[in-house]
């Protein structure tokens, strides 16, 4: 009884590391994007923002299981953690604009012609590629200096997501 009256206050002032995808961060990530929308943020601004996060979660989480018990567990539970951020957001930023695509041929073929596109989906695509390249671009400063900077990944991340974001806030 000692022991468990002890542990209480410990396990306040010292709580454990939360090791679970919370959907309450999802849906507090999908508050932020209307919010942003609703003050004139580009949804593909957002989709920017969201895909980075979704990305970054995603790595994080999926190595934490210290046993594998499926093949391929690592990549399964990334996969659902990334569409687990990702689709729950979607039917709440519903913005949508044109692509014009005039590669070959006369209009309204496959590659000329006008396509719908999902802007936060297209956000989205962009800011996960950006963080897959956030990782590569450290690798290479770090063997083009022989060392690395203080805060080196997280300031390229965040480097090429708010570069990105501005430049499409800039264009749209």
């Amino acid at each position: 009884m000692k022991k468990t009256l002890l542990t209480i206050p410990v396990a306040i002032l010292f709580p454990k590391l939360a090791l679970a995808h919370c959907p309450l961060c999802t849906v507090g990530a999908g508050a932020l994007a209307i919010l942003a929308t609703s003050l004139g943020i580009s949804s593909v601004v957002v989709g920017v923002l969201i895909g980075g996060f979704a990305v970054a979660l995603s790595s994080w989480l999926s190595k934490l299981p210290k046993k594998e018990y499926l093949p391929y567990q690592p990549q399964i539970i990334w996969l659902v953690i990334f569409l687990g951020t990702i689709i729950p957001i979607m039917p709440l930023i519903r913005d949508y604009g044109p692509l014009y695509v005039k590669i070959l041929g006369e209009y309204g073929t496959l590659f000329h012609n006008t396509y719908t596109v999902n802007l936060f989906l297209a956000g989205t695509l962009l800011g996960s590629v950006l963080m897959f390249l956030a990782h590569p671009i450290s690798k290479f400063i770090t063997r083009t200096r022989k060392q690395t900077l203080p805060y080196q990944g997280l300031s390229i991340a965040i480097l090429l997501l708010v570069v990105a974001s501005v430049v499409v806030e800039l264009l749209s």
